[in-house]
């Protein structure tokens, strides 16, 4: 999906990454891994734009509701949900899913969004009106309602329980929406200051506590453009390849991690699949890969 989106591209990704070997890579970890293939998008072209607040929020909040099911579905039968995306509104569906399960059985859980944005903008703040600058406002239960009533409750996470790592671009009003949404945010800055694996540390302990786990939505924005130069919103000054590398590993040894995403990589201004390559060696890491 790129509905949410300014640019086009973004849904190719999952193309991109199942090209540069993720099911076999994961397959050569010891998972048994089932794709269960596109979720079907309407294409833009076709469509109207909508309310200029909230592009094409009607056919969002749609795939988004199906994109739930199938996450529900699969976590049900005790697997791990990998979610490729697409821009990073697909992340309402993923959560809803994973969140409904939980919740059926009277547990919360966490998340974890590494990211250059703080994605929490609403339809009232939002500049551009791209909903891909929503989702995670929407998961805490502020936004639209087609949005935060996804799977009938909200919010989907508190926000206390949410960790936002690698931010470096945020919005005017949006950075009020981060300060007084009791979401922890850890921004370049503390990344350069504390170190990376400090970072993460303290990220996963409050994604983690009080919680049944915690659901990591990686975009690849997140990452230096000198690094993952097939993204939409690129941002220099990002994590380094090694940085990610270490926040993927430190997520797989916390043994908390519940599910996963990774959105944002665009094909269509990538270099040879670069970006989609680096994707699923992040990906790999958080699954599991070692050095030695």
């Amino acid at each position: 999906m790129d509905l949410g989106a300014g640019r086009r591209g973004v849904d190719m990704g999952p193309s991109a990454m199942r090209l540069a070997g993720l099911n076999e890579k994961l397959a050569s970890l010891g998972y048994e891994v089932e794709d269960l293939g596109n979720i079907a998008v309407e294409q833009p072209e076709k469509l109207p734009v909508g309310p200029t607040n909230a592009r094409y929020l009607p056919q969002i909040a749609h795939t988004c509701a199906r994109l739930a099911g199938m996450v529900r579905g699969a976590i049900d039968e005790g697997r791990v949900p990998l979610v490729l995306g697409g821009d990073h509104s697909v992340a309402m569906g993923t959560v809803a899913g994973v969140a409904s399960h939980f919740r059926e059985r009277g547990e919360k859980i966490g998340l974890i969004w590494v990211d250059a944005h703080a994605d929490m903008n609403t339809p009232e703040s939002s500049p551009s009106g791209n909903v891909h600058g929503m989702p995670l406002a929407a998961l805490i239960g502020s936004g639209a309602p087609e949005l935060t009533e996804l799977g009938g409750f909200a919010p989907k996470v508190e926000p206390a329980s949410v960790a936002i790592v690698g931010l470096r671009s945020v919005d005017e009003i949006e950075r009020q929406n981060v300060r007084g949404a009791g979401v922890h945010a850890f921004t370049m800055r503390d990344i350069d200051e504390r170190g990376l694996r400090s970072v993460m540390q303290e990220a996963i302990e409050h994604a983690a506590r009080g919680t049944a786990g915690f659901h990591l939505s990686f975009d690849m924005d997140a990452v230096d453009p000198q690094e993952a130069p097939g993204v939409g919103t690129p941002v220099r000054g990002g994590i380094t390849y090694r940085e990610a590398h270490l926040a993927m590993e430190i997520v797989n040894d916390s043994g908390q991690m519940v599910s996963m995403e990774m959105v944002e990589v665009n094909p269509v201004i990538d270099e040879v699949n670069r970006t989609a390559l680096l994707a699923v060696e992040l990906i790999m890491s958080a699954m599991g890969k070692r050095i030695l």
